[in-house]
């Protein structure tokens, strides 16, 4: 760690870089010890104090979007406040693994925890050549990230990983640690009953499902902003794995989403000069996708009972608050689960009302609604066209996961440092704008 703070824009890259394998790690190096999804926070923190104190002594300023000052302030006010006064009102209970005060702590850390990293984005993108490492990093990444999966679904249907079909009775139909093949956490495989979940290089289907979808708006905003046709060509080429990789991977969410978001952003973002390529590109998504419909049995109706099953999560959540300050942080956050019960609920903000009431709720969704707006105002000032093209992806992204009403992406590796990172990113682009 004292490397990393001397070294902060360095252990910022690695942190990005580290991210997609976490969950691999964990079972390859950690022996499933959850704590050991932590790790990748040994890069971030200690970059995150160098970055703070470089501006105190530079004299930059630290919120570098002024209008989101103050809802970030009220957040953090309100969620010390449950912090104070409903987890730390509540004593530990070491006999039933009860530890109110940690699942705060991780609660704490997992609404906000990763918010400043809009900040380190911004100040780690210094120069359009920092920014093209970043895009293209991206592409790397998902290249790498795919191919890995390939391998594990290669394997399991050739045998060598036997998947969940040697299992009995319900662990038939769960993702399970038993199964676990060449790469990633909890898979469900049998295709005798038509069931394939593949974790890809995560620790669970889910965050593999969302890592997809997140790297289809970086994919194509590299594709559409990149000025090296190399480059260009291997963007398209990472569009076509990620394609592939939704479809075989079996995730439902990651098999809807994918496709409609590259179909939407190469329409949106294509330059004009090239739009008839685009459109011939954006057909053969259609196929792809109407194939991949029918050879994996995509039933839209189960797909939209779960986005109305996530929906009426807020009744029952409203009839389970237990005070005007919510239940406790962390009292439905996941990777709380080790210091105490904590409840599943499959809609992000149902989560936050549950956690931290109706007021808290309310100051989340000001910091959300003014990120998007700042964003969107950042993308609309930019001139160069190539740069636009990436900010509409970008800002792409920050609406949809803002606005999005199913499961918890933003509590999960890798939309909960995407996101973040992603607005910062964008927020610079004006002033990488200028520098042409």
């Amino acid at each position: 760690m004292p490397l990393y703070y001397q070294y902060a824009r360095k252990a910022l890259w690695a942190f990005l870089i580290y991210l997609p394998f976490v969950g691999t790690l964990a079972y390859t190096i950690g022996g499933g010890n959850p704590l050991f999804q932590f790790t990748k926070d040994v890069f971030y923190f200690p970059a995150l104090i160098a970055l703070l104190f470089y501006c105190y002594r530079q004299n930059l300023p630290i919120f570098i979007a002024k209008p989101l000052k103050w809802p970030l302030l009220g957040l953090l006010l309100f969620s010390l406040l449950t912090f104070i006064f409903i987890n730390g009102d509540r004593p530990s209970d070491p006999d039933l693994g009860e530890q109110p005060f940690l699942m705060g702590i991780i609660g704490l850390k997992a609404l906000i925890g990763y918010i400043p990293l809009i900040f380190c984005a911004y100040y780690l993108i210094r120069s359009q050549k920092e920014l093209r490492f970043f895009i293209r990093l991206h592409v790397v990444l998902a290249l790498i990230c795919c191919t890995l999966a390939f391998i594990q679904y290669l394997l399991l249907l050739n045998g060598r990983c036997i998947g969940t079909s040697g299992l009995e009775g319900d662990t038939l139909f769960k993702a399970s640690l038993d199964a676990r093949c060449f790469v990633g956490g909890a898979l469900l495989f049998n295709p005798e009953l038509g069931l394939i979940r593949l974790p890809g290089t995560f620790a669970t289907p889910w965050h593999w499902a969302w890592f997809l979808i997140a790297n289809a708006f970086a994919i194509v905003g590299a594709a559409v902003s990149e000025t090296s046709r190399k480059w260009r060509n291997i963007s398209f080429l990472a569009m076509t794995f990620l394609l592939v990789t939704a479809i075989f991977s079996g995730q439902r969410t990651a098999l809807v989403m994918v496709p409609i978001i590259l179909m939407i952003l190469l329409f949106v973002a294509a330059p004009g000069g090239k739009i008839k390529q685009w459109i011939m590109i954006d057909v053969s998504l259609i196929v792809l996708f109407v194939l991949a419909a029918k050879t994996n049995f995509l039933n839209l109706g189960n797909y939209l009972d779960i986005d109305w099953f996530s929906l009426n999560q807020f009744s029952w959540v409203i009839s389970e608050l237990q005070s005007i300050l919510g239940n406790g942080l962390g009292r439905a956050t996941n990777a709380a689960r080790i210091f105490g019960e904590v409840a599943i609920i499959d809609n992000y903000y149902a989560k936050i009302l549950y956690e931290i009431g109706l007021v808290g709720l309310l100051a989340f969704l000001v910091v959300i609604a003014t990120l998007i707006y700042l964003t969107f105002k950042a993308y609309r000032s930019i001139k160069n066209r190539k740069l636009r093209c990436l900010a509409v992806c970008l800002w792409g992204f920050v609406l949809f996961i803002g606005i999005n009403p199913i499961y918890y992406p933003l509590d999960l590796d890798p939309v909960a440092i995407y996101y973040w990172f992603f607005a910062g990113v964008l927020l610079k682009l004006p002033q990488l704008d200028s520098l042409r």
